[in-house]
């Protein structure tokens, strides 16, 4: 977060600026009000809606006044002047807007810039990096990525991590974007896509990489550990990364090494990650995979509190579904896909070796994780997504069914789709449970994600099925688990959807409603608020959001896209671009 010298500073060239005696920073009262000459500064004013500022403290009636991309003034009660926009929020909830965790619209932001699925959910910032990032990219790297692309296309015309994120933006985007850095992409830049260790000068390469990327404004280092090749990595290697993400006040993220059979152990894992790099970490979309593994949400919350306790910052997010997904090669051992997808393929050709791998398919897993396992067999695996449109055709089913239908095991089902579709297959895995969905939205460390890209329903997006979460996640968690279960209250619930996560970013000047931040609103009907998708018809947005503003420009007006793409980077606090140079140190 911004320090109060440097906050201060920028209100006050504000205050100048317009020529307007403000109230200092934070206050909720206009002092001094010269309608006249606020009339003049402001372009919109958010009229007579309840304000929920981010900080979970009770609400309160009011407006709020935007000049160019930031708020000037939060007020309680009635502002006096006007402004060239005036948006009528009577009866509606004002909120920061929403930032998305854990965000996959790295590909689908790039032919379609509105993000629709998100900012019909109030979401304005997306953040990339579980594991993958988009850079930085090398040509064989680009060659692959290109080689590999399913229903979305597009050419690579970036190289580092921060050209990616400029890219989207001279595209245009109506969100805002963040990103950390991938350990994968890191390790495939040096290391290529095997199963092997870094030697020194590797490492050292993979350090400068991700200091280069803190520089470029990456939030910190991100990891998932049940996939290859990121699964490679052992923890002195990412201790070493986050360590270098850590000296420009990075944290460190993780899809944990396992979030089933070995849960606990990987929350040890996490945890001494965070304490040897000395930064802060967070757990992704955090989970009990398998009916045998759900008491242990007990022992994971007991190990973060006190870890907690001991001044570490260890917080976790999740979405708000009882099933994942991925891709089959969560359903097969990490050894078999050893330097990628081609050479995985060619591998699951061989006899022996698929009398191997469907072996190890029906365990839990010894060094991998297993999620089709997890989830309790081949009809709790949904099939959602092909790039082959002659598979397109088992779009839907359960991989049980299409295993009937092709006259084989289970097993030779997955492993022949993963070779005809020349991809891994994205997959619904059933497998948590609902009361610790509950409990784990109570917990106070705990923020949001989608853990998918943001579609329309509409063009490329409709050749393929996702998982509800990516039209319905944010607004299921206000309507279903905050209006009709009452679960936590609306004002915690938006403090977890906007300045958790910021402070957990360290991001400046985003997350709540203040003066000076940049004007970033979710504005609902918290009566109407509701998710539509569904299992079996995903592709349908929610309802109940009315506007939603990002950078003071709306690009939700009325419950419709405006097409507006105001969207920028937000950058993480190693940028060199700050004005006091960035945090990272040698």
């Amino acid at each position: 977060m911004m320090g109060k010298s440097g906050f201060r500073t920028i209100l006050a060239a504000t205050v100048a600026a317009v020529a307007i005696g403000f109230a200092s920073p934070g206050t909720a009262t206009l002092a001094q009000p010269a309608a006249s000459s606020v009339a003049q500064a402001a372009d919109v004013v958010v009229r007579g809606g309840t304000i929920y500022d981010g900080s979970g403290g009770a609400p309160y009636r009011g407006d709020v006044v935007i000049r160019g991309d930031k708020i000037i003034e939060v007020v309680k009660g009635r502002f006096p002047g006007r402004g060239a926009r005036e948006i009528d929020a009577t009866g509606l909830a004002v909120a920061p807007g929403f930032i998305n965790m854990l965000s996959w619209a790295t590909e689908s932001l790039i032919v379609d810039g509105r993000a629709m699925s998100d900012i019909k959910q109030g979401v304005t910032l997306e953040v990339f990096g579980e594991g993958s990032s988009m850079g930085p990219m090398s040509p064989e790297m680009k060659r692959l990525a290109v080689q590999r692309q399913g229903d979305i296309k597009y050419p690579i015309e970036w190289t580092s991590f921060g050209e990616y994120l400029d890219y989207l933006v001279k595209k245009g985007v109506s969100p805002n974007v963040a990103s950390f850095i991938g350990t994968a992409t890191i390790r495939q830049h040096e290391l290529g896509e095997g199963d092997v260790d870094p030697d020194t000068a590797q490492l050292q390469r993979m350090r400068a990489l991700v200091r280069q990327g803190m520089e470029e404004g990456a939030m910190g280092v991100g990891s998932s550990l049940i996939y290859a090749p990121g699964t490679y990595a052992e923890t002195p290697e990412l201790i070493a990364l986050a360590t270098e993400s850590a000296k420009c006040g990075g944290m460190y993220i993780s899809h944990m090494r396992s979030e089933g059979t070995k849960l606990v152990e990987a929350v040890d894992e996490l945890i001494e990650i965070s304490r040897a790099s000395g930064g802060p970490a967070e757990i992704y979309h955090l989970k009990q995979g398998g009916r045998d593994n759900w008491h242990k949400l007990d022992a994971v919350i007991e190990r973060v509190e006190a870890a907690r306790a001991k001044g570490q910052r260890i917080t976790a997010d999740m979405y708000t579904y009882i099933a994942g997904s991925t891709g089959l090669d969560a359903a097969m051992p990490t050894w078999v896909q050893a330097g990628g997808y081609e050479a995985w393929a060619k591998r699951l050709q061989d006899p022996a070796t698929r009398a191997k791998v469907m072996a190890e398919m029906k365990t839990p897993g010894d060094g991998w994780e297993n999620l089709a396992y997890a989830a309790g067999g081949p009809d709790k695996v949904l099939l959602v997504g092909f790039k082959n449109d002659d598979l397109k055709k088992y779009t839907g089913k359960a991989l049980a069914e299409v295993a009937r239908i092709r006259g084989k095991t289970p097993e030779e089902t997955a492993m022949d789709l993963v070779i005809e579709d020349g991809s891994r297959v994205q997959v619904v895995y059933f497998m948590m449970s609902e009361d610790n969905v509950k409990r784990q939205i109570k917990l106070p460390w705990v923020s949001f994600d989608s853990d998918a890209e943001a579609p329309a329903a509409e063009g490329v997006f409709l050749k393929s099925m996702t998982h509800p979460r990516a039209y319905g996640n944010f607004a299921r968690l206000l309507g279903k688990y905050v209006r009709d279960e009452k679960v936590i209250s609306l004002p915690e619930a938006i403090r977890k959807l906007t300045s958790l996560p910021a402070e957990n970013l360290s991001l400046r000047q985003r997350g709540s409603l203040k003066p000076g931040y940049f004007a970033d609103l979710a504005i609902f009907d918290p009566a109407k608020i509701q998710d539509h998708a569904t299992f079996e018809k995903p592709h349908q947005y929610a309802t109940g959001m009315r506007f939603v503003l990002v950078n003071g420009v709306e690009v939700l007006r009325d419950g419709e896209a405006t097409d507006a793409r105001p969207g920028q980077v937000v950058r993480g606090p190693g940028w060199t671009g700050w004005p006091d140079g960035g945090a990272c140190k040698e």
